[in-house]
């Protein structure tokens, strides 16, 4: 039995099938992978083909834990599965992998028509209830409409509690805790952040690229990789943003103040910047500095950067004093914005946290704790960055609790 249709429980199906089991897939919604449509966009980033440990880095903090699975089923593995069975992907900047259609649909069709070559009962529009356990052992389920199914295996792929709208409401782990399993609390990962400036809300929809950040609590600092932002109405979201949320997350949960700058020209140092204002403000002296800031900024920008700066937005470049052409490079190198919460776990892409690990045996999958009993994907307590870290994360776990379950 597996019980969750997301990306890992199909492979988990998938796998255990191959190796010769009869294999039963309950899934709550009236489709499969209907979070997984959602991925990337709609695109489905579903792995990221830089090398073993670059990728485990990229983990939060229990990366190691996954080293058996991805042994057994890594990223060149997953592309091959895919690319087998006539599905193009593509290899795109960070390293990053989508299929060649840009459609999520795509990875769901080839995953559907796995399970259907090998015979996998789908049973829809069903949740579970309950597991029945004797001498510590898998006995069976309850499935919320009353049936019970006899099995001496069982996998659960659940999922966590973010995205709650496409069926992760979090009922698999209640249940894993009623048997006698430690949840790690849940909380928000990947996830937007709702600033105190108001500026953000003027500039929805703009994206800041190939800018770097800071987040700091005033003592620690996380500095980004070069990458993109995006205002919204209510703060910050885009990539560099929901990668570093995490520690956000965790610092606001300390009572923390954390703030972040925005270096808006990574690539140029202050006196670089200063050289290059100098130079712009001797060859166009009767112009505003507003045209000049144009050069530098996204149009949308520029009017909001101005009254940041506390400059007249009407001053001829030859009237800016030198304390204003340093506020102008500080503001450039440290645009200031004051944290004051994530958006709720309903809004991140992954929810943090689930399943200890301490209970989970890394070379299978198997509980420590209920025999017969797997753990695969988001409700491990395992997350990582955005660039197809999670997804990759999910395959592997299904395929080896699978794996493990068909042949011990």
């Amino acid at each position: 039995m597996v019980v969750g249709g997301g990306p890992a429980g199909m492979m988990a199906g998938i796998r255990a099938s191959d190796v010769g089991q009869n294999v039963i897939l309950i899934e709550k919604n009236s489709i499969l992978g209907r979070k997984l449509l959602l991925s990337g966009k709609g695109r489905c980033n579903l792995t990221n083909a830089c090398d073993l440990d670059s990728f485990i880095r990229r983990f939060s903090h229990n990366g190691q834990f996954l080293r058996d699975a991805f042994h057994k089923f890594f990223n060149l593995d997953l592309m091959q599965f895919f690319e087998k069975r006539g599905l193009k992907l593509k290899v795109e900047r960070q390293l990053r992998v989508f299929p060649v259609s840009n459609r999520s649909d795509s990875i769901l069709k080839v995953l559907k028509k796995e399970l259907e070559k090998n015979k996998v009962k789908i049973i829809y529009r069903t949740a579970l209830k309950d597991i029945f356990i004797q001498n510590d052992r898998v006995k069976g389920l309850l499935l919320a409409d009353g049936r019970s199914i006899a099995a001496d295996k069982l996998i659960l792929a659940t999922g966590g509690v973010s995205y709650g709208f496409t069926g992760s409401t979090g009922e698999g782990l209640e249940i894993a805790k009623k048997l006698g399993h430690h949840i790690v609390p849940l909380r928000s990962g990947l996830v937007p952040l709702e600033t105190r400036q108001q500026y953000p809300k003027i500039l929805k929809g703009l994206t800041l690229k190939n800018i770097r950040l800071k987040f700091t609590d005033g003592q620690k600092e996380i500095t980004s990789e070069i990458g993109e932002l995006l205002f919204t109405n209510f703060g910050i979201s885009g990539a560099l943003v929901l990668t570093l949320s995490g520690q956000a997350v965790d610092w606001l949960n300390e009572n923390k103040h954390i703030y972040i700058e925005i270096d808006l020209k990574p690539a140029l140092s202050k006196e670089q910047l200063n050289s290059r204002l100098l130079r712009e403000f001797k060859l166009n002296s009767k112009k505003g500095i507003k045209n000049i800031l144009k050069n530098l900024l996204p149009q949308r920008l520029v009017d909001v950067f101005i009254d940041l700066v506390k400059i007249n937005q009407d001053k001829k470049v030859s009237q800016i004093t030198q304390t204003e052409r340093q506020r102008i490079i500080s503001l450039l190198k440290g645009l200031h914005l004051d944290i004051i919460k994530a958006r709720s776990i309903d809004e991140a892409m992954i929810s943090r946290g689930g399943i200890s690990l301490k209970e989970i045996d890394p070379r299978t999958m198997e509980s420590r704790i209920i025999r017969g009993l797997y753990f695969a994907g988001e409700m491990i307590d395992i997350d990582a960055d955005t660039g197809g870290f999670n997804l990759q994360a999910a395959f592997s776990t299904g395929y080896l609790a699978g794996e493990s379950a068909a042949l011990n």
